[in-house]
């Protein structure tokens, strides 16, 4: 089914089974012989969701490559062992330089305020639909799973009036935050990409930074790869076309509206984050524009500082 402005999920659909979707492969690539990442949580949140094909994947039952035989799959996997490295690194180093809170926009089965050593005294805070939202909790509760960080869940669609529901839930806009926006951009109309980061940056202190990702063109090209895999996935009880998930349409790219907002931007090709923890990217012919995405990290300069004289 085709987005609107005003579908709802939880995450055994729509959008919400794509994060059900990147935790199996967040679990698959916990448990090869050299992970780049441990994500505990993955598997068990996958099996409480009730998706059978994901269930199977992640209980060892089914190979991500049984429903696709392309490389594709493969390549997924270790596209969200680097995505997921990446992120974990960008909140780690923030926490290094003294950043006390965090934002993670449209949550999902992220479970980084569970498993990431964040500093003494750091808030997270964790943004998504109220249905997913509570899952989470109620889940994450029943394993028996306890934050390593101040958890705060902000239950609100990307498309009302988040920041408000933000500061309502304690945010301090007045203290420097590190944003996450992990495999969200292509969820979200062009305009609503460039409001994001509007909101974003007026929420933001000096000192802040944001990580996120951009695919130039990549996102008609997992459509494309999507659709052809749809008939052997739903085979295996996942009916959802992702394809139809994402926006289409022309976009600014994210380095150049965050640095006329006034952040200071920069940007990795997949290749190279890929290179930077020793993994080489080896695509298939059919995903070659996946090389085009890049990883941003973005950090908001002291403006005091800049207009100081000199």
């Amino acid at each position: 089914m085709a987005r609107s402005d005003s579908d709802r999920w939880d995450l055994a659909s729509s959008v919400g089974s794509t994060a059900t979707m990147v935790a199996a492969a967040r679990a698959v690539a916990s448990r090869e012989p050299e992970p780049l990442i441990d994500d505990p949580w993955a598997a068990p949140l996958v099996r409480a969701v009730g998706i059978e094909f994901f269930t199977r994947v992640v209980d060892g039952d089914l190979s991500l490559g049984d429903a696709d035989d392309s490389g594709a799959a493969r390549l997924m996997t270790d596209v969200m062992a680097v995505r997921t490295r990446f992120f974990d690194d960008f909140f780690v180093d923030a926490g290094a330089t003294g950043i006390r809170q965090a934002v993670i926009l449209a949550a999902g089965l992220d479970s980084r305020p569970y498993r990431l050593p964040w500093p003494a005294g750091t808030v997270v805070y964790e943004i998504d639909q109220p249905a997913v939202v509570d899952f989470k909790t109620e889940t994450m509760a029943g394993l028996g799973a306890e934050p390593t960080a101040q958890r705060r869940t902000v239950a609100v669609d990307l498309r009302e009036d988040w920041p408000k529901a933000l500061r309502d839930s304690g945010f301090d806009d007045s203290a420097a935050t590190a944003w996450s926006a992990e495999g969200l951009l292509v969820y979200l109309p062009p305009d609503a990409q460039d409001r994001l980061f509007d909101h974003v940056t007026a929420l933001s202190a000096p000192g802040s930074r944001l990580a996120t990702e951009y695919h130039p063109d990549a996102g008609a090209t997992i459509g494309e790869r999507t659709r052809a895999m749809r008939g052997q996935w739903a085979a295996q009880g996942f009916d959802v076309n992702v394809a139809d998930l994402f926006y289409p349409g022309e976009r600014t790219p994210p380095a150049d509206y965050l640095t006329a907002l006034g952040w200071q931007v920069s940007t990795r090709s997949r290749p190279e984050v890929f290179e930077s923890y020793g993994r080489r990217f080896e695509v298939v012919e059919s995903l070659t524009a996946l090389r085009d995405s890049q990883a941003l990290i973005a950090a908001l300069p002291d403006r005091r500082e800049d207009d100081a004289p000199h």
